[in-house]
């Protein structure tokens, strides 16, 4: 938890839900109600010794119906670094829902040295971003390099949001930081579950 307010501003609990598949399940729920400063609730996996080239994560996610409505709010989903981006010579690469002005919701993607610098975006407002609390599937698949061989493609319930070829990282820095999930914006009080987390080294055949 970073900034939780005692966690009064967010929290996190497994709970027993309805899964994707109509059975029970133990989902990881998480909860922001307002933001105390940076709060914020990622599910991190950190200190991977050896890093990797190649990462590929899937899993089901459920989010709320109600803070995917208000004009000119975000929301980030999900956040990969190498742990340098803090001093300067890293990369991250990071998702959000962004709301327009109407307030209707798409998909935002980059490749960032700093946050207020992308290498590149991508913005897709063409898949529907599900705003009705009905789970869906989210896959991300990195092959870290600073070449033209470089690529980092996220899918949602099999339909491409992006799929970004070339420089993937910097100073040869490979995969160490992963915040598989993410629970962190101004779109508040937003809710989400998550189920079924697949880890590969490569994209399933």
């Amino acid at each position: 938890y970073i900034e939780d307010d005692n966690f009064q501003a967010i929290s996190s609990e497994i709970q027993t839900v309805t899964g994707h598949d109509g059975t029970p399940t133990r989902a990881l729920y998480a909860i922001e109600n307002y933001s105390n400063g940076a709060t914020q609730c990622p599910y991190e996996i950190l200190d991977i010794t050896e890093g990797r080239k190649d990462l590929y994560i899937r899993y089901w996610i459920k989010m709320d119906s109600t803070s995917h409505n208000k004009p000119n709010a975000w929301r980030t989903f999900f956040e990969w670094k190498t742990k340098d981006y803090a001093n300067g010579s890293g990369f991250r690469l990071i998702s959000f829902i962004y709301t327009d002005e109407s307030g209707a919701p798409y998909w935002h993607w980059q490749g960032d040295a700093n946050p207020q610098e992308p290498e590149w975006e991508i913005d897709n407002k063409t898949i529907p971003v599900p705003v009705n609390g009905e789970w869906f599937l989210t896959e991300f698949y990195w092959h870290w390099s600073e070449g033209k061989d470089g690529r980092a493609l996220w899918k949602i319930n099999g339909q491409v949001v992006g799929d970004h070829y070339g420089p993937t990282t910097r100073n040869s820095k490979p995969i160490d930081f992963i915040m598989m999930t993410q629970l962190y914006g101004d779109s508040n009080p937003k809710h989400q579950w998550i189920d079924d987390i697949e880890i590969w080294d490569s994209i399933p055949q």
